[in-house]
């Protein structure tokens, strides 16, 4: 009998702005299928970012699992080609579903991806939401918490605003 792998804290942002509260629920019930429990910021809406499109919803989700890092890309890719996600060669571009392994536990690599991704530090959208579920875990480069990195960003960069949004992992 194997010993049960570790279990790891990880981050996901979650972004869309096609059809955006059909593909983030579906998101979600797909992530609860994968990993079990799942702790939700509050859902914000912002401008598109690098692109002139929809404005996005954005969030960023906790979760456990015992999956190595591989795995857990794996499942998220998944879940967004099942949500008819488009993989374009420009970065900036609409999305049905965009899912981002921001962190896992502390770890700190550049291949086959970089973690912690870089946009937790520049992107409001994921800073925000990622202090408010998270506001005593500290960034593994930045050594500072969520909350004290999101108190010291220029909230005039990106305008955010949250929505009133209603998900539950025990909907019928």
């Amino acid at each position: 009998m194997s010993a049960q792998a570790p279990q790891h804290t990880i981050f996901i942002s979650v972004g869309s702005n096609i059809n955006r509260e059909q593909h983030i629920s579906a998101g979600l019930d797909a992530m609860y299928a994968a990993f079990g429990e799942l702790t939700l910021s509050s859902v914000y809406e912002s401008k598109s970012v690098g692109f002139d499109g929809n404005n996005f919803y954005n969030l960023v989700v906790q979760a456990d699992t015992h999956l190595p890092i591989n795995e857990v890309v794996e499942h998220l890719k998944k879940i967004e080609t099942e949500n008819l996600r488009t993989r374009e060669s420009k970065k900036f571009a609409p999305r049905t579903l965009d899912l981002d392994l921001l962190t896992y536990d502390d770890v700190i690599i550049q291949t086959p991806m970089e973690l912690p991704r870089p946009e937790i530090l520049y992107n409001a959208f994921v800073l925000q939401p990622l202090a408010e579920i998270a506001p005593e875990v500290e960034h593994p480069l930045a050594n500072k918490s969520y909350f004290s990195l999101w108190q010291q960003y220029d909230k005039s960069q990106q305008q955010l605003w949250p929505i009133k949004f209603t998900w539950s992992a025990n909907r019928q």
